[in-house]
C-alpha cells in the first residue's frame, strides 16, 4: 500500500491526547471563551407533557438583583423562525414552546442573569399559565382515531409514512414454505455523556456576526438550518468547536436548537450568554433514541433460505419531529438487509409524534433497532425450521466474490468475507463446545444459552439517504434540490526544519484523532508522530468544510482518514517536483522514500524533508518557475458513490461497509433474573485498521452503550409524560462493574474506496449487543418458552416473565 513503508499504521501508538486530558488541561466548552461579562442562562422548561401557555408573569424575576433578563415563547415565535424539517407534514418546531408544550422539559422560558446561581433562583419565580391538555405517549395509541392531537395544522400524530418496496416481497411470500412474524419493542435511551450540552452566544454589533461556542459535533447540516432560524446569512454565524469534547455518541448532533435559543438571548438582552446544561436537563429533554414499536415477517423455504422480508416499523420521535429525523426509520436504507443476500423486501416506516422528549442519533443510529429485530428473526426461523442458527445464517450470507455486493435497496458494500469473520467468531467462542456446555448445564436445570448476532456495519452516512422520507413524486418537481455527499478536508503544512501541522475540523469527542493523524502523515512523509502537530478544531470562518462536516456516522475513519492522507500526497507530490527542479533531473525518474525525495531504483542524491523545506521556506528563489511558494497542500476528498436516492428509493446511505460477528454465551439465574455473560466474542471487519489500540477501545465502548439500551437503560414515562428516569438513580447506566471480557479479533478487507482500505468502526458493536445477548436470553429460557422481543430486559421485567412461565402448566422442555 502507497506510503505506508514505515508502519506506523496498524500500529497501537499510544494516544497524544491523553497527556493533557490525564493532567486536568484539556479544553472543554466549559473552559470557554475568552468573552468577558459573559452572563449565565437558566431555563424554565415546562412541569407538564401537554399544555397550552396562556401567558407568563416575568415580574418577579426580573425584579431579582443580578438579572439581565428573559426572553419568552412569544419572542421566540416574533424573531425567530421555525426550523426546516424533513417531511412535508406542516409541522412547527421551534426552539422553544410558542403555543403550547409538547413534552415535560421542553423550553418555555429563558433567564440571564450576572451568575448562574442568580439566573437558577430568577427562573423559580418565572410564573407560566398552562392549560392542561389530554397526553399520549405510546405511538400505537397515538395513531389511533380518538387519540389527543399534538399539532392541529397536521390534524393526526402521523409525521410521515413511507411504504418502501424492493423486488417482489409479495411473491417471495406466495412461493415460500413458512412465514414467520414477531413483534418488538425497542427502549428510548441516550447517550449519557460525561460532558452535557454547553452553549456560549456573543454577538457583534457592528459586524452583525453571531459567534457561538458549543460542543457541537458538527456543523454539518445544522449550521444552515440554524442560521436560517436566526435570519441571519451563513457568513455571519460563527460556530466554534473546542479542541475537547467529554464525549457524544451521536447526541450532541442535536444541540443546535439551544445553539438557536442561547444566540436569541443574547441578540434580545444585549449580552453575551452562557449556558452549561445539568444531568437532570440532559436526561429529561437533550436527546435520545427513538423508541420503536416493529412488526417483522419472514418468508423462506424449508432449508433455511430466505426468500423475503416484511418490515413495519413504528418510531416514536416525541413531541416534535427535528432535523436530522426521519433518519430514524431511514438512516440505515442502504444495508436494510444486512449480510443477507435476499432480494425482496417491504418496508412500512411510520414516524409518530407523542408527548415524550425529541429524539436524534444516538450511537448507531437506527442500527441496533434493525439488527435487534433481523437477528431476533434468524432465531426465530432457526427454531421454527429444527435448524442450528448458525446454518440458517450461513446459508444467507453475501459471498466474497460477490463484492462490490449492491443491495436491492441500492447499498453498495465495499468489500468483506462475511463468512470468514463468522468462521473466525464460532471458531474463538469454541461454539460446538459451547453447545455441548450448554445441553450439560440444561441436564442440571441451569438456564444457559448462546446467541448469534451479525451485521453490516455501515459508515460515512451519504447525505441523500435523507430524501428517502420523501414521495418520489416530491422529489421530481422541479423546484426539488436533490441532496447527495459526504466530503472532509484536511490541510497539511511543513515548517522551515521540516516538522509538520496538520490541520482538522473533524470535532472530536474522545476517539483519538490527533494520534491516528499523527500515524498516518508519519507514514505517508517517512516521518514519526512525533514530529506532527495536529490541530484538530472547528471554525466555521477558518476550516474548510461543507455542510455534511463533522464527526458522526463513523466518518472519521474512512473520509476523515482519507482527506488527510490525499494532503500528504498532494504536498509530496510537489516535494518530488521541487527536488527534480533542483537535480536538474525529470521528475519520473524521482520518487519520496523513506523521508527524501530519491533516485527510482538507484543510489545517488537525495533531498530530506528537511533540506526541502529549508530551501522552500529561506529562498523562494529556488522554487521552479509556476510553483507556488510555500509547503502546504489542502485536500476534500468525497465519495462518488454517494449518490442522490433514485426514483425507486434505493441510495447508497452510507459510502463504507463493515462487518461485525458476535456469539455471546449467557446464564439466566430463576430466582433473581440476573444474567451473568459467561463469554463474549465480537469479531470485526473495518478494514484497514490504523490504531488497534482506539479501535479496541470503540469496541468496549460500543459494547457497553449496547448493553445499557439491553439490560438497564431507558428514558421511561407515565401515562401523563411524565419522566420516571430523570436521575442516575433511576436511569440506569452499565458501570466497570457489569463490562464484560470481550474476546476481540479482526477480519481485514480493505475498502477500495478509501486511500488506506480504512472504514468506520464508531458504532461498532452498540448495533449488535441488544441483539446478540437479547438472543442469548432467548435461548436459555427457550425450555420456559420466553422469547425476548422486548428491551432493556431489567431484572423486574424479566422475573416476571421467568415466574409466569414457570407456573404455566403448558411449560415443557425443548427436547435436546
Amino acid at each position: 500500500m502507497e506510503g505506508t513503508g514505515l508502519g506506523w499504521i496498524g500500529r497501537s501508538v499510544k494516544r497524544v491526547e491523553d497527556a493533557r486530558l490525564l493532567t486536568g488541561r484539556g479544553t472543554f466548552i466549559d473552559d470557554h471563551p475568552p468573552v468577558a461579562n459573559a452572563c449565565h442562562a437558566a431555563i424554565v422548561r415546562s412541569p407538564l407533557a401537554h399544555a397550552k401557555i396562556r401567558g407568563y408573569d416575568l415580574s418577579a424575576a426580573l425584579a431579582l438583583p443580578g438579572v439581565v433578563g428573559a426572553i419568552t415563547g412569544e419572542d421566540v415565535a416574533r424573531h425567530t423562525k421555525p426550523f426546516s424539517v424533513g417531511v412535508t407534514a406542516p409541522i412547527h418546531y421551534y426552539c422553544a414552546a410558542t403555543d403550547r408544550a409538547r413534552f415535560v422539559g421542553e423550553p418555555v422560558v429563558v433567564v440571564v442573569a450576572k451568575n448562574r446561581y442568580i439566573a437558577e433562583d430568577a427562573a423559580d419565580l418565572v410564573q407560566v399559565d398552562y392549560e392542561p391538555l389530554p397526553v399520549v405517549v405510546d405511538p400505537e395509541r397515538a395513531l389511533e382515531a380518538d387519540a389527543p392531537v399534538l399539532h392541529e395544522a397536521v390534524g393526526s400524530n402521523l409525521a410521515g409514512n413511507r411504504r418502501l418496496v424492493y423486488g417482489d416481497p409479495d411473491r417471495a411470500f406466495r412461493d415460500a414454505d413458512v412465514v414467520v412474524n414477531e413483534r418488538f419493542t425497542f427502549p428510548k435511551y441516550g447517550s449519557t455523556p460525561i460532558e452535557t450540552y454547553g452553549v456560549i452566544a456573543r454577538w457583534d454589533l457592528l459586524d452583525g456576526v453571531c459567534t457561538v461556542w458549543s460542543n457541537f459535533m458538527g456543523p454539518f447540516i445544522m449550521h444552515p438550518l440554524t442560521a436560517r432560524v436566526l435570519g441571519l446569512p451563513e457568513n455571519k454565524l460563527r460556530f466554534i468547536v473546542p479542541a475537547d469534547i467529554g464525549g457524544s455518541f451521536g447526541i450532541k448532533s442535536s444541540i443546535y436548537p439551544y445553539i438557536a435559543l442561547i444566540a436569541l438571548a443574547a441578540k434580545r438582552l444585549g449580552v453575551p450568554v452562557k449556558w452549561i446544561e445539568d444531568r437532570r436537563e440532559h436526561l429529561l429533554a437533550s436527546s435520545s433514541g427513538t423508541d420503536r414499536v416493529a412488526y417483522r415477517e419472514v418468508a423462506a423455504r424449508k432449508d433455511g433460505t430466505i426468500l423475503g422480508m416484511r418490515f413495519k416499523w413504528l418510531d416514536n420521535v416525541g413531541g416534535y419531529i427535528r432535523s436530522p429525523e426521519p433518519g430514524c426509520s431511514f438512516r440505515p436504507t442502504g444495508n436494510f438487509v444486512g449480510p443477507y443476500r435476499f432480494q425482496h423486501l417491504e418496508v412500512d416506516a411510520s414516524v409518530v409524534m407523542t408527548n415524550k422528549s425529541l429524539t436524534g442519533p444516538n450511537r448507531g443510529y437506527a442500527c441496533g433497532h434493525l439488527y435487534f429485530e433481523t437477528e431476533g428473526m434468524m432465531d426465530r426461523l432457526a427454531d421454527h425450521l429444527g435448524l442450528d442458527p448458525v446454518e440458517v445464517r450461513r446459508k444467507n450470507l453475501v459471498q466474497p466474490d460477490q463484492f462490490p455486493y449492491r443491495t436491492p435497496s441500492g447499498g453498495l458494500y465495499d468489500s468483506g468475507d462475511y463468512p470468514a469473520a463468522f468462521d473466525l467468531a464460532l471458531e474463538l467462542a469454541s461454539y460446538d463446545e459451547l453447545r455441548r456446555e450448554q445441553a450439560t448445564a440444561r441436564a442440571a436445570g441451569r438456564y444457559v444459552g448462546i446467541g448469534l448476532a451479525l451485521a453490516v456495519d455501515p459508515s460515512v452516512s451519504n447525505m441523500g439517504y435523507v430524501a428517502t422520507a420523501l414521495d418520489p413524486q416530491f422529489r421530481a418537481k422541479p423546484e426539488y434540490l436533490a441532496k447527495s455527499g459526504a466530503v472532509d478536508s484536511a490541510t497539511i503544512k511543513i515548517d522551515p526544519l521540516g516538522r509538520v501541522i496538520a490541520i482538522l475540523g473533524t470535532t472530536p469527542q474522545g476517539q483519538g484523532h490527533q494520534t491516528v493523524v499523527s500515524q498516518i502523515v508519519a507514514d505517508e512523509l517517512g516521518l514519526v508522530p512525533q514530529d506532527v502537530t495536529v490541530v484538530d478544531e472547528m471554525d466555521t470562518f477558518t476550516r474548510v468544510w461543507s455542510i455534511s462536516s463533522g464527526t458522526y456516522s463513523s466518518r472519521f475513519g474512512s473520509v476523515g482518514t482519507s482527506a488527510v492522507a490525499l494532503a500528504a500526497r498532494k504536498l509530496k507530490a510537489k516535494l518530488v517536483d521541487y527536488a527534480a527542479h533542483l537535480m536538474e533531473l525529470p521528475a519520473p525518474s524521482l520518487e519520496f522514500r523513506d523521508g527524501a525525495v530519491r533516485l527510482r531504483g538507484g543510489k545517488g542524491p537525495s533531498y530530506s524533508i528537511k533540506d526541502l523545506a529549508g530551501r522552500a521556506h529561506w529562498n523562494t528563489e529556488s522554487l521552479p518557475e509556476g510553483m507556488e511558494p510555500g509547503l502546504q497542500a489542502t485536500a476534500v476528498f468525497g465519495f462518488t458513490v454517494a449518490k442522490a436516492v433514485d426514483a425507486d428509493d434505493r441510495v447508497n446511505s452510507s459510502n463504507t461497509y463493515g462487518f461485525i460477528a458476535e456469539v455471546m454465551a449467557v446464564e439466566v439465574d430463576p430466582e433473581t433474573a440476573a444474567i451473568k455473560i459467561l463469554r463474549y466474542v465480537t469479531v470485526h471487519d473495518a478494514g484497514t485498521i490504523i490504531n488497534p489500540m482506539i479501535a479496541e477501545g470503540q469496541i468496549y465502548g460500543g459494547a457497553l452503550h449496547g448493553l445499557g439500551g439491553a439490560l438497564y437503560e431507558e428514558l421511561a414515562y407515565d401515562e401523563n409524560g411524565q419522566l420516571l428516569t430523570g436521575t442516575f438513580m433511576d436511569y440506569l447506566v452499565p458501570t466497570a462493574s457489569e463490562a464484560p471480557q470481550i474476546e476481540i479479533a479482526h477480519v481485514v478487507s480493505p475498502s477500495p474506496l478509501t486511500p488506506l482500505g480504512s472504514k468506520g468502526l464508531g458504532e461498532s458493536s452498540s448495533m449488535t449487543v441488544p441483539a446478540v445477548i437479547a438472543n442469548a436470553v432467548s435461548d436459555a429460557l427457550a425450555p420456559l418458552g420466553i422469547r425476548i422481543n422486548e428491551l432493556p430486559m431489567t431484572p423486574s421485567k424479566l422475573w416476571k416473565a421467568i415466574d409466569q412461565a414457570q407456573r404455566s402448566p403448558t411449560v415443557q422442555e425443548r427436547p435436546q
